[in-house]
């Protein structure tokens, strides 16, 4: 778990020194105009990038753990490609936060409260995107939203070695990754920064593509993804 931890570690340091450089390309790119008009603390804009940050260093979490546990070459490569993409992600989305002037980490605020708001964050209102029923999210066993992993899951991917792990963190992993879709598309409907909206979308159509793959080598497995 050392390993793990300062493999972990690096990706963060990576993805943050990253975040300074796609802040810089968001600015010339429409970001300085999102930077006149920063979005609130309480904004969709905002809130999926706190939230969808944390879902994503789950995410890299889980994958630098399996890389230790399995020596599959075509499992250790997805992982990988997982951990550098959420952790590039993430790295954008807390420069974004910056960009705005705005804190990375809102203790008032429950995490996806802003899947129920107008996408300003100004009123509850009515929502009729279909994502309501995730305001409020109740934090089970470090769970904080919608597809997150456990401690006991992770606590289990770290103990099991070879084709077990392989088979539990593809399964988590296809959890974790609908999970994100399901915020990303709750994006791509609320959020009013532009290239905000544009990676949203592209999370969605990446991660639906990785989902595809990942059954895929669940089967391969002769396992099946959990319900």
């Amino acid at each position: 778990m050392t390993r793990t931890h300062w493999a972990a570690v690096t990706a963060v340091v990576l993805a943050l020194l990253f975040a300074g450089a796609a802040t810089v390309a968001s600015a010339g790119n429409g970001g300085s105009a999102a930077a006149d008009r920063a979005p609130t603390g309480a904004s969709a804009d905002a809130g999926f990038a706190r939230d969808m940050s944390v879902h994503h260093q789950q995410a890299v979490e889980m994958s630098f753990i399996v890389r230790d546990r399995t020596q599959d070459e075509e499992v250790r490569r997805l992982a990988y490609d997982i951990a550098n993409t959420q952790a590039n992600q993430r790295g954008m989305m807390l420069g974004w936060l910056d960009l705005w002037g705005l804190p990375k980490v809102s203790a008032d605020t429950e995490p996806m409260a802003w899947m129920s708001t107008g996408g300003d964050g100004s009123s509850p209102g009515a929502d009729h995107s279909g994502h309501s029923g995730h305001a409020g999210h109740q934090a089970e066993d470090g769970s904080l939203m919608p597809g997150m992993a456990t401690k006991s899951d992770l606590e289990r991917l770290s103990r099991l070695s070879g084709k077990q792990a392989e088979i539990l963190y593809l399964q988590l992993m296809i959890i974790h990754h609908n999970g994100g879709i399901d915020m990303a598309k709750g994006c791509v409907e609320k959020c009013e920064v532009g290239v905000e909206r544009d990676l949203a979308q592209g999370m969605v159509d990446a991660q639906a593509s990785e989902v595809e793959l990942m059954v895929d080598l669940l089967h391969k497995r002769g396992a099946e993804p959990r319900p």
